[in-house]
């Protein structure tokens, strides 16, 4: 058993502009070999772009702030969140992350079934434009540059 501190994280995880990202559980950390989970804070207003994270479900819970999801192939769906509240993202889900609230931080803790930071960004109209908030990093290029990974 291992407790991490809340003042211990990892920043060095890959960042989303508009976002904070900070890794709790890690195999690097803990040892663990089937999950991740850490913390993210989202800036007011901030929205990213259409993405889903392959295999791996996610976990998010809302400690402080109003979360927004929009999901499915065309983000046609919607759906609020607050403190307390749960979300479960399945597998492959395209979504679209928005922290409703124009000038309160969005704080989340977030569990994904896999150690691998999967981020595939799609091309999809979103119903709520973007801001440019892409993780792009040397494993996830922009949607511009296509997809090198074949995600199975």
């Amino acid at each position: 058993v291992q407790v991490i501190s809340g003042k211990a994280l990892d920043v060095n995880t890959p960042q989303t502009p508009g976002m904070n990202r900070a890794a709790a559980i890690t195999n690097a950390r803990t040892g663990a070999s089937k999950l991740w989970a850490g913390t993210v804070t989202i800036h007011p207003d901030a929205k990213t772009g259409a993405h889903h994270h392959g295999k791996l479900e996610s976990v998010i819970y809302v400690v402080k702030g109003k979360a927004r999801m929009r999901w499915g192939e065309n983000l046609q769906f919607t759906a609020e969140a607050g403190p307390g509240d749960f979300i479960y993202v399945p597998p492959y889900v395209p979504h679209q992350e928005i922290n409703a609230s124009p000038d309160e931080e969005l704080d989340c803790v977030l569990v994904r079934s896999g150690m691998d930071p999967v981020v595939v960004n799609l091309e999809i109209e979103p119903v709520e434009p973007p801001e440019e908030v892409y993780w792009v990093d040397s494993i996830h290029p922009h949607p511009s540059e296509g997809c090198p990974m074949d995600l199975e």
